[in-house]
């Protein structure tokens, strides 16, 4: 599903009139989800599931075609645990 679709199936569950609407609150959505977790926090959303990040350590790797070996620097990476509620949905 793309983001376009994902607005219009909002649209029409909320039974919001304009699409234009639909989309600000979508975008609002998602800015604010991006900006708790560039903050560094992690935001729960019981029966959904968690948005964390977390910290992915120094590490060597291999080039598969060269076999030359990479450095690849510390970095921090956003990890989503699904909820309990949420599996079983899918699950179904």
């Amino acid at each position: 599903m793309t983001k376009q679709e994902f607005v219009a199936l909002y649209q029409e569950k909320m039974e919001i009139t304009t699409k234009k609407e639909a989309e600000r609150l979508v975008n609002g959505f998602f800015s604010t989800i991006e900006e708790v977790l560039v903050n560094g926090d992690d935001l729960s959303v019981l029966g959904f599931g968690k948005f964390e990040t977390t910290t992915q350590s120094a590490r060597t790797c291999r080039n598969p075609k060269t076999g030359e070996e990479i450095k690849v620097p510390e970095k921090k990476v956003v990890k989503f645990r699904v909820g309990k509620g949420l599996a079983e949905k899918v699950a179904k």
